[in-house]
């Protein structure tokens, strides 16, 4: 199972990083939803203010391009994950640069599509 922090999280049911976390979690992999507000996903609380999670495997960007290079440092030289996966909307050819620099696999996909053909 892999560690995953969703950036972009939201306590909106109709949004997708909230379907997302929801179907992580249901397909067994720990998840930090983290999000500009407090909030809660279910039982998951949405975390603010660039928390540092140790031993994250993936981060799953629910964040636009023009909103994300805020988030550069902590995702590359904090979080360091292994993976960073783009989802539609989220696509950033710089951060993909950037993270393959530090020789972090990007991929431009949707967790949801992903977690539904047992992909992830």
């Amino acid at each position: 199972m892999k560690k995953t922090l969703l950036l972009g999280a939201s306590s909106n049911p109709e949004r997708y990083s909230y379907k997302a976390t929801l179907k992580l979690a249901y397909h067994g992999h720990e998840v930090i939803p983290v999000g500009l507000r407090e909030g809660k996903i279910e039982s998951h609380q949405i975390l603010t203010n660039m928390p540092i999670v140790e031993d994250i495997d993936t981060v799953t960007m629910y964040v636009g391009a023009k909103n994300q290079p805020v988030y550069y440092d902590y995702i590359l030289n904090k979080i360091k994950p292994k993976r960073i996966v783009f989802n539609p909307g989220a696509e950033n050819t710089e951060l993909v640069k950037l993270a393959n620099e530090k020789g972090i696999e990007t991929e431009e996909a949707c967790t949801l599509v992903l977690l539904s053909l047992g992909s992830y």
